[in-house]
């Protein structure tokens, strides 16, 4: 099922990327030589879906080892398999299609700040972090930080706890032009024509001893999330 989930969508991602819009990737090279598990990858966050579905396939690409990265459709007949993704399971629950697509490797975990439109706080469920230590312990995953594509908001301490608790590699990446292309959920396109970038940055190092602050901090920053991140964006704008 996973397999089939990820040739089908994989063939609109990649349409979409290359044709509809104009996709650059950069830093590549940093994905080269990753294990086969214990990494995380940290993102900013524009669609619910777009971004995700990207990712994915450029892992595949690499996976095959295709030099020219996002060039080709034939690596989804060979998809790498252990790539999963955090999401919200109210999410992965809203409808036909993200039922589908949580098959696409979906850890669904419930938010512990928000349940529908109504602000919470509740504890982290232990069964949740149980899924997301497996998941890391058996490949590659992708987490959004700030759990929302609402640009420069704060990022979530379950993030730096993850990283703490988990010592896996983590791996930044920064992405633009998905607000601009796509609608809120990444499926429907506003913009066609589009300059998308995905940027894959160097891994990070954490220790034990690190302060979750401290982790968190990092990650917004090396997302281009922070606060010196949004100033700047003001000023140049």
């Amino acid at each position: 099922m996973k397999r089939i989930v990820i040739f089908i969508f994989g063939l609109i991602t990649y349409y979409r990327l290359n044709h509809l819009n104009k996709l650059r990737i950069e830093g590549v090279e940093h994905l080269r030589d990753l294990p086969v598990k214990n990494v995380l990858f940290v993102s900013n966050h524009q669609t619910y879906f777009m971004d995700v579905a990207s990712f994915i396939f450029i892992f595949g690409q690499v996976n095959n080892r295709v030099k020219k990265i996002s060039s080709s459709f034939w690596t989804l007949v060979n998809p790498k398999l252990n790539v999963f993704f955090i999401a919200a399971l109210e999410t992965m629950k809203s409808g036909i299609l993200p039922r589908l697509l949580a098959y696409a490797g979906s850890v669904s975990i419930k938010r512990t700040w928000r349940e529908g439109h109504k602000e919470i706080k509740r504890n982290a469920d232990l069964k949740d972090l149980d899924k997301i230590k497996l998941a890391i312990n058996s490949g590659w995953v992708i987490t959004f930080p700030q759990g929302s594509t609402k640009p420069f908001i704060p990022g979530r301490r379950g993030t730096a706890h993850i990283i703490k608790d988990l010592n896996p590699i983590v791996v930044p990446i920064v992405i633009n032009g998905f607000r601009r292309a796509f609608d809120k959920k990444g499926i429907r396109t506003k913009k066609l024509g589009t300059e998308l970038s995905i940027r894959f940055k160097q891994p990070l190092e954490f220790n034990s001893k690190d302060d979750l602050d401290d982790i968190l901090d990092r990650i917004m920053d090396e997302i281009e999330q922070s606060p010196k991140h949004k100033a700047f964006r003001k000023f140049t704008t």
